[in-house]
């Protein structure tokens, strides 16, 4: 590779570390500053990840001459350096997760981010660990990069003070302090055994493992699998998720909803790259299985759900049970519809969660839905007009008409109707589901399991937004909305990305399910690892 365009790929970690940084050097009195530095290096990420994202499906020229870019770090190459790859489905994550990044910078600009201190910084150090996540190409990495979104995260789902918050967000810092752990000890005893953390040479390697060797390496991929699925949300180690998302701001929520699917990522990177040789809870029966029981758990949370904020991480988990399901299929026919349906999901619950704030505030402003005190704003009197239009912003026109609006095309979109890309994601799973043949001699579950835990899951989704939607827009008790351009903006702009993903769905689909395609060969490793075979795996 040649010229300044080589560095494109660590560039969506580094502009969020520098931004970051100097944040906390400005200080909280400097916002002005703080706010353009974080939406300039948010932007240019957005700009970065999209040019990525053509590089990587051949739409623009790249500088490394293929569909996947390696960026060795130090100029080392792998294995004995750290590397970064852009191939199509980190390229899709990078562009998701900075597409939401700037949504809900924008959203928190409103008030959310003078509730608390360094809410900017977190932001950006969140984003770097997101996308280091998804350009990593060391297991070791990983975990450092999963350490820092998740040391982000600590801070930013306690952001806005009050007592749930705090009771819900150490339940999540605990669960995620006890998989870290565990994903350290899976990581030590893999290096241990295979004398290698790249994850394109553990690829080459574990097929070769035998005896003890192998069943060390599948106990450490068991600890590995427990923390990827404790990360996706999965069933039966999602019960901090409902609590955490439901008391964070609504930003935060909203920029959560793919934090899950970086679980999710995990595992299917290991599935495709490992193919026949993955261990136990990466792909096959395990995931299919633990997806469907995922799905019914958040089913059944959604139908129990009284509060919208519940319901919304309800919906979040039954995403991340179908997303497990569909890539827990033999082969990869339902992973191209599985992507399609990850975009439209992430892109919807990130809307829907700052809706539901924006809603519940025209019920009751003093009794704010994410638990956020007047006190948070540095604010004495809740009644006072003035202070209250400072925290919550001043009425907008048909402020009530567009909440009602992006309500019911939120509602739409989880749950998989017509027209929007939540249908297109549901119904393109539902086809090759019934589709699906599976191999000779294959124990593959019946897709009808899948697909009917599909339409009940959209059934009841349909059933509890419309109780819990009826008695928040029909209630006597609300008052006249009040909002902010820059909370309408972004929530407006998420759901034209789902519209337009449903309009251009033909190119869309063509493109994941080219990704799909990718994921069945050997480019990632042929392309971390030129020349080097499995026989050569071991090689020193």
């Amino acid at each position: 590779m040649s010229g300044w365009l080589q560095h494109l790929p660590i560039l969506p970690v580094v502009l969020p570390l520098f931004a970051g940084a100097a944040m906390l050097l400005f200080g909280e009195t400097r916002r002005r500053a703080r706010t353009i530095l974080a939406l300039t290096s948010t932007i240019a990420q957005l700009v970065v990840a999209i040019t990525l994202l053509g590089m990587s499906g051949g739409l623009i020229s790249a500088p490394w001459g293929s569909d996947v870019g390696v960026y060795a770090l130090g100029d080392w190459a792998a294995p004995f350096g750290i590397v970064l790859v852009v191939d199509r489905l980190s390229a899709i994550m990078l562009t998701l997760g900075a597409t939401l990044g700037l949504a809900t910078l924008v959203y928190s600009l409103a008030r959310w981010e003078r509730a608390g201190a360094h809410f900017l910084p977190l932001s950006q150090f969140l984003l770097m660990g997101i996308s280091g996540a998804f350009l990593t190409g060391d297991l070791f990495n990983l975990f450092v990069f999963f350490e820092v979104l998740l040391a982000a995260s600590y801070g930013l789902v306690l952001h806005g003070s009050g007592a749930t918050r705090v009771r819900a967000g150490l339940h999540y810092i605990v669960v995620n302090l006890v998989a870290s752990l565990l994903f350290l000890i899976a990581a030590a005893l893999i290096y241990g055994v295979t004398g290698t953390l790249n994850i394109a040479e553990l690829a080459l390697r574990i097929p070769l493992l035998v005896g003890d060797e192998r069943a060390l390496v599948d106990a450490a991929a068991a600890l590995l699998g427990v923390v990827f699925l404790v990360k996706a949300g999965a069933w039966p180690l999602n019960f901090w998720l409902v609590p955490a998302y439901g008391a964070a701001a609504a930003p935060v929520a909203g920029v959560f909803a793919i934090l899950t699917k970086v679980g999710v990522y995990a595992l299917v990177r290991f599935e495709t790259l490992l193919g026949d040789a993955a261990p136990a809870p990466f792909g096959g029966e395990w995931m299919f299985y633990t997806g469907l029981a995922t799905i019914a758990t958040g089913t059944l949370g959604m139908l129990a759900a009284q509060q919208l904020d519940r319901l919304a991480g309800c919906t979040v988990i039954v995403s991340s049970g179908t997303l497990l399901t569909a890539f827990g299929f033999d082969g990869y026919a339902l992973t191209g519809p599985g992507l399609f349906y990850l975009v439209s999901s992430v892109l919807a619950s990130a809307a829907f969660f700052m809706v539901i704030e924006m809603a519940e505030r025209g019920r009751a402003i003093a009794a704010d839905l994410l638990a956020v005190s007047f006190e948070a704003f540095g604010l004495q009197d809740p009644q006072d007009p003035r202070q209250i239009e400072s925290v919550v912003g001043f009425p907008i026109p048909a402020a009530m008409a567009f909440l009602g609006l992006a309500f019911v095309l939120c509602a739409v979109l989880v749950t998989g109707l017509p027209p929007l890309s939540g249908f297109v994601g549901k119904f393109t799973l539902l086809a090759a589901a019934i589709a699906f043949e599976p191999g000779p001699g294959s124990n593959a579950p019946h897709p009808g399991l899948f697909i009917a835990a599909l339409l009940l899951s959209g059934l009841a989704g349909v059933v509890a937004l419309s109780r819990i939607g009826t008695r928040i827009f029909w209630s006597t008790e609300r008052s006249v909305p009040r909002l902010q351009w820059t909370e309408a903006v972004p929530v407006t702009a998420l759901l034209l990305l789902c519209v337009a993903l449903a309009g251009g769905a033909g190119p869309a689909m063509t493109y994941f399910n080219t990704t799909a395609q990718y994921l069945e060969g050997r480019g990632y490793v042929e392309a971390v690892l030129p020349g080097m075979t499995v026989t050569e795996g071991f090689a020193r």
